[in-house]
């Protein structure tokens, strides 16, 4: 999910990301329970494989999201979760994120880190999930309310 804040905004988000990937703890067995059922089956086999790092900041942008004022649908809930599905695909690490961060697209991995957003939707069309969760990944739903929402919910 692309960072809607200025360019101090950014860093502060990045450098809580990075501290909050140090730590190697998996989310609290309550946190995983209630984001994998807002998961389909085979939503929850794509966010299984993130690492618990990126499970945890998946879960708080979620819950950030879901209090946010709306109405949330599953599929909303569920793009939220998996807003950051796509960085699976370049495989990067937390140095390598950080690299590609400060570096920018310039190796095929980097290129895929930048490109999450696309590649997330792509592994999402092949895992079924609904057009909307699809569309607020890739950014082209017209609820552009709840695309902000979960933006915003993102850029804690």
């Amino acid at each position: 999910m692309t960072t809607s804040a200025g360019p101090f905004g950014q860093i502060g988000h990045l450098a809580r990301r990075f501290a909050g990937a140090l730590s190697t703890s998996p989310p609290a067995p309550a946190d995983r329970d209630w984001a994998v059922a807002f998961l389909l089956p085979t939503e929850a086999a794509l966010w299984e494989q993130m690492s618990v790092a990126d499970q945890r900041h998946s879960i708080a942008v979620a819950r950030r999201f879901s209090a946010s004022p709306g109405q949330h649908h599953r599929d909303d809930v569920a793009a939220a979760l998996l807003h950051d599905i796509g960085k699976l695909r370049s495989g990067l690490g937390t140095c390598g994120r950080v690299a590609a961060t400060v570096i920018g697209p310039r190796t095929r991995r980097f290129r895929e880190y930048h490109d999450h957003e696309r590649i997330g939707a792509e592994m999402l069309r092949g895992a079924r999930s609904a057009a909307e969760t699809i569309a607020l990944i890739d950014g082209t739903t017209e609820r552009s309310d709840v695309l902000t929402a979960l933006r915003n919910a993102d850029d804690v």
